[in-house]
């Protein structure tokens, strides 16, 4: 995205610079050709901006989308995380799919890890107490690593 918005940026100065140019090449005509002129290159430079949208939108909605299951349905998820906003204790409870090699990961909204239970039970609380207010992100592992859900959570004190 950050690639879209630079070339757009680099051709928007282009085009603005080539129309004033034009213009000041074109004094020596008549005002309505200079107009037709301007016109023009404004309306490309537009219809080119509302394309570079229309591309950048494709392409977050397809980083956005979730991938249904082998039916054709949104599976259910397999942690059931409460309260939110979670004051002094956060609870995971395992839905369905328990397996006791299953790892929580908790990390804060920089990114930075701030709790890890490995071999995780069907029902775990975490506590709060040295836990900042904030959204949190936690990521359920399998025994490869592997992402098997995430979700986020939100801390109030």
């Amino acid at each position: 995205m950050k690639i879209l918005r630079y070339i757009y940026i680099e051709i928007h100065l282009k085009l603005t610079f080539v129309i004033h140019l034009k213009f000041f090449k074109l004094i020596g005509r008549n005002l309505v050709g200079i107009v037709k002129e301007i016109v023009i290159f404004t309306l490309l430079k537009n219809i080119f901006v509302i394309l570079i949208f229309i591309i950048g939108l494709n392409f977050t909605s397809f980083a956005q989308n979730k991938l249904p299951a082998d039916n054709g349905t949104v599976q259910a998820k397999l942690l059931k995380v409460y309260p939110i906003p979670a004051y002094t204790v956060v609870n995971f409870d395992f839905q369905r799919g328990y397996d006791k090699t299953y790892s929580i990961q908790i990390y804060n909204f920089i990114g930075k890890k701030v709790f890890e239970s490995k071999n995780v039970p069907s029902r775990l609380n975490v506590n709060l107490e040295d836990f900042y207010r904030g959204i949190y992100i936690y990521q359920l592992r399998d025994k490869n690593g592997l992402i098997i859900e995430s979700g986020k959570f939100q801390v109030v004190k």
